[in-house]
């Protein structure tokens, strides 16, 4: 399987490259020799990833999505689209489906990025505009009516910024889907699978368990924009302090956890989620079976006083 190297895993593939010609040369042992010290060299690098380098991560390009991971964590799902106000927003997806091997009814609704150009202009890139908001908020409350829980997969930028989506209420459709996940009589499980950006990440993460791939990043703003207004860094070349800015902002799952923000962190196979898609997401799909199962016995009242006492306490000066 060929891997797109990040900038700062160029050294593993240098040693990659060195066992391919020794295999091409036949010299299988010095291949094996090779590839040894590559994986370790690998384990080494991601044991002392910074902030800045995990964001990297979280946003490679063949990290698994929405449509990769539904097809293997959800069976027989069914998608629904459409907010009945305005259209169809491609960047956010939404269905029914049974959580595998539980058996369980579930809500699926997540960012989609897509995996090539057309796919990703045709979702936005993962940033979601009103009506995707929206059709959120509609299938939130549909499963509240049927009394099915919701599991979300939160992998976004941040919500679109264009002129259009403002016109259309960007900002209250954010306040509206965030207000129906902490309203919501059903469990609701979010998953951080890449980047959780902003408003639009927070949305869709306002559950009773928020759960996060060790090599995803949640923050209030990206990296380069919280350079770009501390030290006035935008345009060309202007992201010099967005590692710094990575560090400050504490975006990493481990720093997120300690603060009481996330609830659990999901291991991911070495080198990161794209190199094993469906190790990751094996582990995903165990994790929020195990985050579920209490909930279910929960009634809807104590359902949605634990979850809006989660997100008071995170306010709450120490």
């Amino acid at each position: 399987m060929s891997i797109a190297y990040l900038d700062f895993e160029k050294p593993v593939q240098t040693i990659q490259a060195r066992a391919a010609d020794y295999r091409a040369a036949g010299d299988e042992a010095g291949a094996k020799h090779a590839e040894g010290a590559a994986r370790r060299l690998l384990a080494e690098t991601y044991a002392r990833l910074t902030p800045w380098q995990k964001t990297q991560v979280a946003r490679h390009p063949a990290r698994p999505h929405f449509t990769d991971m539904v097809k293997a964590l959800v069976e027989d799902f069914m998608p629904l689209a459409g907010d009945r106000a305005f259209g169809e927003d491609h960047a956010i997806i939404g269905g029914l489906g049974r959580l595998r091997g539980q058996n369980v009814p579930v809500m699926v609704i997540g960012h989609e990025k897509g995996n090539d150009t057309a796919s990703r202009v045709k979702h936005n890139f993962g940033m979601g505009r009103p009506e995707g908001y929206r059709k959120a908020i509609r299938l939130i409350e549909l499963a509240g009516r049927f009394n099915v829980p919701v599991v979300t997969l939160v992998d976004t930028a941040g919500a679109f910024p264009g002129l259009d989506a403002e016109e259309r209420g960007q900002a209250e459709a954010i306040a509206r889907a965030t207000e129906a996940c902490l309203a919501a009589p059903v469990p609701i499980i979010a998953a951080i699978t890449g980047e959780g950006g902003s408003g639009g990440a927070v949305a869709l993460a306002a559950a009773d368990k928020v759960i996060m791939f060790e090599h995803a990043v949640y923050a209030v703003i990206s990296p380069e924009g919280c350079a770009s207004i501390l030290w006035r860094t935008a345009g060309p070349g202007g992201n010099s302090h967005a590692p710094e800015a990575a560090e400050a902002m504490r975006v990493t799952a481990g720093d997120l956890k300690q603060l009481g923000v996330i609830d659990a962190i999901i291991t991911e196979p070495l080198g990161g989620a794209h190199r094993d898609p469906g190790a990751a997401i094996a582990s995903l799909t165990m994790a929020i079976a195990a985050e579920l199962t209490p909930l279910l016995a929960m009634e809807p009242k104590a359902l949605r006083q634990a979850r809006r006492n989660k997100f008071v306490e995170m306010g709450r000066l120490l």
